[in-house]
């Protein structure tokens, strides 16, 4: 696709000055060799973390991003799908692909060619817990074994030129918590930065991730941490932020329905957030062009926009009949329509999400 068709990455004069105010407090971070705008990353999650998403978030202040999981087989069978997952819009700053699989020698050949992409760094899936993923050796089924872990970070490392990373879980079950085992044995083989799911894997999205645990890795390892789990709000991270000894944080399920959250983590004690549910609608409509322009087709546009649509409108007064008004409109023009007359409908309007709620609990990442 040729660059000078690429939609842009700037908003109306109110909303980029909004912006603008708010990242200017966002301080930089380094971790290992890989730098980043802010310590708030955008986690990995499945079907969601394409480069059309990828690019909101970092232009809404996430400060790296990480693509969705690609199976190393996809990538080694020359699947064009697969190949297709692995291509990355040249204004992506700070993205790394990651790639997943249960084979060293064939995710070392995924690595390699994922590099010609042109990623920051390569990252590891150790955390997912899909059936279809652990059954096959891949995600968070790689935790189980710690002795092949050398090996396996070992060979992939010597494989690529640029850092390689790693996202896991706390352990297979609360019986087998061995991230600390896990860190240990990537810092011996010269992995860049540990993300850290604070969860395990027979918990799924359940319960609550353990921070204690997370805290007591960040004080204790020689590699830099990225806490990763419920923090839904910005108020949530604020808090965070304050406390923790993570070199950075990930926000997954929080951005979906937030996507300003970034952002908002930043505001001042008692200030209000500055976005209104006209912003959502701005942002709605530079997400459609984003996606517009990598979608294949307008069915698929029109699945992907639902759903950003529907999480865009949590809290919102009524947004539980939006959710069905949406799919009374199998057109994307009417799909738009009905979401703009939803935001700005409630100009006035505060978010009120309860957090508390069960939310993409069936597994993303």
């Amino acid at each position: 696709m040729p660059t000078s068709n690429r939609p842009s990455l700037t908003f109306s004069t109110e909303l980029e000055h909004k912006i603008q105010a708010l990242k200017s407090r966002t301080p930089s971070v380094k971790m290992g060799q890989v730098s980043f705008d802010s310590p708030l990353l955008l986690a990995p999650m499945s079907a969601i973390c394409n480069a059309p998403f990828r690019l909101l978030m970092e232009a809404l202040g996430a400060g790296g991003t990480v693509s969705e999981l690609i199976s190393c087989h996809g990538i080694n069978h020359g699947n064009a799908r697969t190949l297709k997952m692995l291509e990355l819009d040249p204004r992506e700053r700070n993205i790394g692909l990651q790639l997943f699989g249960e084979d060293e020698k064939a995710m070392a050949t995924a690595a390699e060619r994922a590099e010609d992409f042109g990623p920051k760094f390569i990252d590891i899936n150790m955390g997912c817990p899909v059936r279809k993923v652990v059954t096959k050796g891949g995600g968070s089924a790689l935790l189980r074994d710690t002795q092949k872990l050398g090996r396996f970070f070992g060979t992939i490392k010597r494989s690529i030129d640029i850092p390689l990373t790693i996202k896991i879980r706390t352990g297979w079950d609360e019986e087998s918590l061995n991230a600390d085992e896990v860190i240990r044995i990537a810092h011996e083989e010269g992995v860049e930065f540990v993300a850290i799911h604070g969860r395990t894997r027979t918990q799924q999205y359940k319960g609550l991730a353990r921070w204690d645990y997370l805290e007591l890795l960040a004080e204790t390892s020689e590699l830099p941490i990225i806490g990763n789990g419920d923090l839904h709000t910005p108020e949530l991270t604020k808090k965070r932020l304050k406390q923790t000894r993570c070199q950075g944080l990930m926000l997954g399920r929080g951005p979906l329905r937030n996507p300003f959250i970034f952002l908002d983590s930043f505001l001042k004690e008692g200030e209000p957030s500055p976005f209104t549910s006209i912003d959502y609608w701005e942002i709605t409509q530079k997400l459609f062009e984003l996606t517009e322009y990598y979608a294949f087709n307008e069915k698929a546009l029109v699945i992907q926009m639902r759903k950003h649509i529907m999480w865009f409108a949590a809290g919102l007064p009524g947004a539980a009949q939006f959710r069905g008004v949406l799919f009374q409109h199998p057109t994307l023009k009417d799909t738009l329509k009905a979401t703009e007359d939803f935001f700005t409908e409630r100009a006035q309007e505060k978010k009120q999400l309860d957090v508390n709620e069960p939310f993409m609990t069936s597994g993303h990442g």
